[in-house]
């Protein structure tokens, strides 16, 4: 049963100069669920990514084939991912790869669409591949490279754009060069993480023109927000008035990221929703679905939903029962 949305709400105030529509790549699936303590079963998985299409999201980031050892929680991807091939209509489904044996796994199951993660910083870099930027780097060049030659959608994930835990604030040109490495490598997008939730609107604005001024169109950027001071919708209106159109959101606010402790939930889709809403930016997602969608969830998981709107909308901080 959806969750019901009340009519008037948002009023719908639109403002000049914003894009009239955004896409949003949800990535709850994949980086929400892969900070969970537990292991959630693939079959729960499956009916995730389900529900999130018939909600109306087009992009979902659906596992990673990563090593095991690395991420035990999203171990089964040889198994959830033939489990998503009857959506209709069907989603783009993009995955991670870390490296060419990702790869290989990946095509086998039919993935079209795959994703390289990079860092702006040593330090992170260290903590999530074990070696530094440009071995990473140069890891990812034949990844892409054969995805390219596959005729294979590839986007550059690079965290730590804006802030490490371990080495502070990041500066611009420092992640300018790794994201134009990306680029000329052959990527096809780039998604920037503010993967502690240090951002800030003038930050994000300053480090967009940067990589314009160096090549790198606005059109082939999206932004990854984390909302660990509050600060994920403020930092994604920046980057909208910037002209982005590409936003990365989870559904409830899940997420974070095994190797960065100090970060806490991504931007919650339902969040990014309402405030685009009011906007009259057209999204194609069915908010109430979204919502009930993540209570579910929530549900699953057996504690309430980060995601304000979440709340808001089910009248209470417990998960939504199914009717």
């Amino acid at each position: 049963m959806s969750t019901p949305v009340p009519a008037s709400l948002p009023m719908v105030v639109p403002s000049q100069d914003l894009p009239a529509r955004v896409r949003i790549h949800e990535v709850g699936a994949r980086d929400g669920l892969q900070n969970e303590k537990a292991t959630v079963p693939t079959r729960v998985k499956a009916e995730f990514v389900h529900r999130l299409a018939a909600a109306g999201l087009t992009t979902i980031e659906a596992t990673s084939f990563v090593h095991p050892k690395w991420v035990p929680q999203l171990a089964d991807a040889e198994a959830l991912f033939p489990l998503l091939q009857d959506i209709k209509p069907r989603p783009h489904l993009p995955v991670l790869v870390p490296n060419e044996r990702g790869l290989d796994r990946a095509l086998a199951l039919g993935a079209r669409r795959v994703a390289v993660f990079a860092s702006a910083t040593e330090s992170f870099a260290k903590a999530n591949l074990n070696r530094t930027v440009d071995e990473a780097l140069a890891m990812f060049e034949p990844v892409v490279t054969r995805a390219k030659e596959g005729r294979t959608h590839v986007r550059g994930y690079l965290s730590m754009c804006f802030g490490d835990p371990w080495e502070g604030a990041v500066p611009v040109h420092q992640v300018v060069r790794v994201a134009k490495a990306l680029m000329d490598m052959g990527c096809d997008e780039l998604s920037l993480g503010d993967t502690i939730g240090v951002a800030t609107p003038g930050h994000v604005q300053t480090l967009l023109a940067e990589l314009n001024e160096e090549g790198v169109p606005t059109n082939a950027i999206g932004v990854h927000f984390h909302d660990t001071y509050g600060q994920a919708l403020s930092n994604t209106l920046a980057a909208l008035q910037h002209g982005v159109t590409t936003v990365d959101a989870s559904a409830g606010g899940l997420g974070g990221c095994p190797y960065a402790k100090s970060a806490t939930g991504n931007l919650a889709t339902e969040d990014l929703v309402w405030m685009l809403s009011g906007l009259g930016i057209e999204t194609g997602v069915d908010l109430g679905r979204l919502t009930a969608t993540s209570a579910w969830m929530a549900e699953q998981l057996g504690r309430p939903s980060p995601s304000r709107t979440v709340r808001a909308l089910v009248k209470t901080a417990q998960p939504l029962q199914e009717q």
